[in-house]
């Protein structure tokens, strides 16, 4: 394996060749986009050409393994027999997100901008030569010759990138230098690191004028006419303003605080900030500037994989994806999007943990803890939100569609109970439950495994409503306020709920500021759960990562009644994730803190 690349010298690097960068799929460059880098600059094609390697370094973080490591959260179980990235985590073990690089989306021997592939890029190395080449692009703006337009597209989506990789690096390392220059390598390595909120004011600047800059649909551009229809996963005044919003209540958040300020409350400042950025895009939805909106519910599975369908999931709710990449498992029976095998009995990578399956409330929009809320503990699977359905796979669910040979019709309906054919914890489920959201029913090889491509987004509106919600709550303090003089915090969550047909939020938790964040917080693991890294950084910053019940792992065990319904429910604690104030924070790689003093290794480390 290649000796790691350490952080300043992908910094300094200086790239000696523009190629193709763009998906060919999906992200289409202009013709004629590859370019020499002494023409790099000198047209629009050209410069976006050049631009365009920035979006191929966006890693696409379910392509490590076949199993769901990218969730580093309290969602899921592995089976037995295993180590992944979760399960070292669970271990208390957060240096493994850099030495055990072969199952970690966060590392990479080097960066790798290949947009032939999404497998081998790492969020670390390719952060910061993405950071490089977005500089090394704004310092040499003044050579392109072309429109007052075409000069905007260029900048906007530059400086997007700059302050988009350096906000993923301060979510996991906390705060940074920011590089906002094109650095010579004669340059004495001295750049502080800054606050939290320091680095956060920065990248704010960015994602602002970015924002100011770029179109809310290239469609509607001269220049994005050339690729008309294909500008699905471009960056837009969408993409910049939810991340200006995400940036600021990142920096307003508990743990994000503390790191600047010492103090571990909000601050409703930085919230009031992500409010106002929230309600700018939103507005821009309600007044259908943008293509972007909710899917109705009888769509919802389309924002995760296509079940044979041509198209690239998540649209039209997406608002930031990675390129589509030649994945390597696309339609693999046994990769991340398919969690079923042999009849019905494979795939069991990843159960989700009972303990989480916990958030999904009733269908009247009670949590099940709720003494009203009609949650029978005896026969737990009953009206439940319908998000519960649509997600995991509980006992008795019909798995496959088609017809089973006899020797395997026993497998068309799940039998999660202790002693059932889906329960293994060394090749099936290992919690009681298996997950469906990911993953279409036909997965299996009754079904022939259908042609299914899975993509999941870095974010989609959604999860911008539910974080509006808890800035309007957090930086006016209430749920009833209009503060930036657009919806409440109560109706924004209502959105996510009546999109489902679940229950509003009631009244007794609205009023309570402390319930309604307890119900955000439900929300939003029903909702956002088993996608990308949100859980896992929802709950660092919240500062809840360390309380036990969020550490907890457990198991349903239930025997079948003779009317089918469990008896004898019980919960299991599997395992409790070892957790420190130091796991906060992951920590730096050895040889990127000590290339100079000043640098610094996160505390406890």
């Amino acid at each position: 394996m290649k000796k790691h690349t350490n952080l300043f010298f992908i910094v300094l690097v200086f790239l000696t060749m523009v190629g193709l960068t763009a998906c060919k799929k999906y992200l289409d460059k202009a013709p004629g986009a590859d370019v020499s880098p002494t023409d790099a600059f000198v047209n629009f094609t050209n410069f976006q050409g050049f631009t365009e390697e920035l979006y191929s370094c966006v890693p696409e973080f379910t392509s490590k393994t076949w199993a769901t490591d990218w969730i580093l959260g309290d969602e899921i179980v592995h089976k037995t027999g295993v180590t992944w990235l979760n399960e070292q985590f669970d271990n208390g073990d957060t240096w493994s997100w850099t030495n055990s690089e072969w199952i970690s989306w966060l590392d990479a021997p080097n960066y790798n901008s290949d947009p032939g592939t999404g497998n081998g890029k790492g969020l670390w190395p390719n952060s910061w030569y993405g950071i490089h080449k977005a500089n090394l692009g704004l310092a040499n703006l003044d050579k392109l010759n072309g429109s007052q337009e075409e000069k905007d597209l260029i900048k906007g989506q530059l400086l997007f990138f700059r302050g988009w990789f350096h906000f993923e690096l301060m979510t996991y390392w906390g705060g940074l230098p920011y590089i906002d220059q094109v650095l010579s390598a004669s340059t004495k390595l001295e750049l502080p690191r800054l606050s939290y909120q320091a680095a956060a004011d920065l990248a704010a600047k960015d994602f602002r004028a970015a924002a100011d800059l770029l179109p809310a649909n290239w469609d509607n551009t001269v220049a994005g006419k050339t690729t008309l229809g294909k500008n699905q996963l471009r960056i837009t005044k969408v993409t910049a303003l939810a991340y200006l919003g995400k940036n600021y209540l990142y920096a307003g958040s508990p743990l994000m605080n503390k790191a600047s300020t010492g103090n571990t409350a909000y601050n409703p400042e930085y919230c009031k900030k992500a409010a106002d950025a929230f309600a700018e895009l939103l507005k821009l939805v309600d007044n259908h500037t943008t293509w972007v909106k909710l899917v109705d519910f009888s769509n919802y599975s389309n924002l995760f994989f296509t079940d044979g369908g041509n198209f690239i999931p998540g649209y039209p709710e997406a608002i930031f994806q990675n390129p589509v990449y030649s994945s390597w498992f696309a339609g693999c029976p046994w990769g991340p999007s398919s969690v079923f095998v042999d009849g019905n009995i494979g795939g069991g990578y990843s159960s989700p943990n009972a303990r989480f399956v916990e958030n999904y409330g009733m269908a009247n929009g009670l949590p099940i803890d709720d003494p009203q809320s009609g949650y029978n503990p005896a026969d737990p699977w009953v009206n439940r939100d319908p998000r519960f359905y649509n997600d995991i796979v509980i006992d008795g669910d019909r798995v496959i569609k088609g017809s089973a040979p006899a020797d395997k019709e026993k497998y068309r309906y799940a039998d999660l109970s202790n002693s059932g054919h889906s329960r293994n914890s060394s090749s099936t489920s290992r919690t009681g439950y298996l997950l469906r959201k990911l993953t279409p029913m036909t997965a299996n090889s009754i079904d022939n495994f259908p042609n299914n491509y899975m993509h999941l987004s870095y974010m989609r509106l959604a999860d911008v409503y539910l974080m509006y919600a808890e800035a309007v709550l957090q930086g006016y303090g209430s749920a009833i306020s209009n503060g930036p003089n657009y919806i409440t915090a109560e109706e924004a969550l209502n959105k996510i709920r009546s999109r489902c047909k679940a229950g509003p939020v009631a009244q007794k938790y609205v009023s309570d500021k402390t319930k309604f964040m307890s119900e955000i917080i439900r929300e939003r693991a029903m909702e956002l759960g088993f996608e990308e890294e949100i859980r896992y950084n929802d709950l660092r910053r919240w500062m809840l990562a360390g309380e036990l019940k969020y550490r907890e792992k457990t198991a349903i065990d239930f025997d079948r009644g003779a009317n089918g319904k469990p008896i004898n429910i019980k919960e299991r604690i599997l395992l409790t994730r070892k957790f420190d104030d130091k796991n906060y924070w992951l920590p730096l790689k050895i040889n990127d803190v000590t290339l100079y003093p000043s640098f610094g290794q996160n505390p406890g480390y």
